[in-house]
């Protein structure tokens, strides 16, 4: 009888596809996730695990056909590979000495997707990440040559290394140590008549390869998403990995700050005293009308919210953080208005504190300039040059020596 016990813990049968499959796993991993039902962790990891192998069509064709017992046992046709214990040893961090069988694994592949601040926010986006990796030899199974007719590097002796000695001095040598070309490192050789044509003896090939990097809601900029066993392979290895890191573009209105986001507008004076009504245009494609009532008064800095418009939160795309509104005032230019028109505002505006005349001989009336740093420094180099003809002035003078 066929073990459908991981279709029934996703609610699907085994006929339903990779959509159906996903749309039942993000239901109720949003339903029994532990930020929401904190009892519900066991029920959590179960949907996990259901849902790395019926995801993973490797493993979802050895469940499909031997079972869990099937994964458990490494019964992949092929029979090499111990699915089950190298996904128990990994997520759950081993299960009754069940871990890995102790294999050395290759060297996990790193790659950059770039993404923009609308794929974080939205979510759902499905963008094909192309790039090279290794591949065992499919001609030789990973041998470099046909089967059985290895026989040990008679260049390095079967070690894999080849020695060579460097003088660097009279009665000085140094021994450099490499890998031997001749059998690739293996510490075997085949004969020219025995060794695989595709990959010419190294038991590995170059290939394209492309991944599907699913986007969430949330997801951060520099975050890392794992694919197991997409990465570089070699003989006698486990399969490498693949880490994408999301790198997250600037955006031209908003700036994430974790959970919030923050937009910097600039008013003017007018709209900054008599209210305004300001058009945000959001990520999700939704315009949001701000209204800001006449007499509300925004000054330099001020900072208003809206409430529950920011980012949505990682694996809890239901709640999310704020978003902030910085405003910045425009102030009008110079000689905007004539007289009389700066009389009558006056009258509008709130009164000017009162001003006391000093008095004394020590008062002095003084102008404002607008700021020039150039003037500044001009000003200043001519005080110190003024300062230095002084100097050499006094120091040109002749000591005259009185008459005798």
């Amino acid at each position: 009888m066929a073990d459908n016990k991981l279709y029934e813990v996703l609610g699907v049968t085994p006929n339903s596809s990779d959509s159906e499959i996903k749309k039942a796993y993000r239901k109720l991993a949003k339903e029994f996730h532990p930020d929401k039902n904190p009892e519900a962790g066991d029920k959590f990891k179960e949907i996990s695990f259901a849902y790395e192998v019926l995801s993973d069509p490797e493993k979802k064709q050895t469940y499909d056909r031997y079972g869990l017992k099937g994964l458990q046992e490494g019964m992949e046709s092929g029979g090499g590979h111990d699915v089950f214990s190298r996904f128990f040893g990994g997520f759950f961090g081993g299960m009754g000495g069940m871990g890995g069988r102790g294999r050395q694994q290759a060297e996990d592949k790193i790659l950059q997707q770039p993404v923009t601040l609308e794929d974080l926010y939205n979510g759902g986006k499905e963008i094909p990440l192309e790039f090279k990796r290794i591949v065992l030899c499919a001609k030789c199974d990973g041998r470099g040559g046909k089967s059985g007719t290895a026989k040990r590097c008679h260049t390095c002796q079967g070690t894999g290394t080849k020695v060579t000695l460097q003088h660097v001095h009279i009665g000085i040598a140094r021994q450099i140590h490499s890998k031997c070309t001749d059998c690739k490192g293996k510490g075997e050789a085949f004969s020219e008549r025995d060794t695989c044509g595709d990959c010419r003896g190294y038991g590995t090939k170059e290939e394209m390869k492309v991944l599907q990097v699913h986007i969430d809601k949330g997801m951060q900029h520099m975050q890392k998403i794992l694919y197991r066993d997409e990465g570089n392979q070699t003989p006698d290895c486990d399969k490498g990995n693949v880490i994408v890191v999301l790198a997250c573009r600037p955006h031209e209105t908003f700036h994430r700050n974790g959970s919030n986001l923050i937009v910097r507008h600039t008013i003017s004076l007018t709209e900054a005293l008599c209210g305004f009504q300001l058009p945000i245009k959001h990520l999700d494609g939704r315009n949001l009308v701000l209204s800001c009532a006449p007499g509300d008064v925004i000054k330099s800095d001020t900072v208003k919210a809206l409430i529950g418009e920011g980012m949505p939160i990682y694996k809890n795309p239901f709640e999310k953080g704020n978003l902030y509104i910085e405003f910045v005032i425009d102030f009008p230019p110079n000689n905007f208005a004539t007289e009389e028109q700066m009389q009558m505002l006056e009258k509008l505006l709130p009164a000017r504190p009162p001003f006391v005349q000093p008095i004394g001989d020590d008062v002095e009336e003084v102008s404002l300039h607008p700021y020039d740093p150039h003037t500044s420094q001009s000003s200043s180099h001519r005080g110190e040059a003024y300062d230095s003809d002084e100097e050499h002035s006094h120091g040109a003078q002749e000591v005259q020596c009185p008459a005798q």
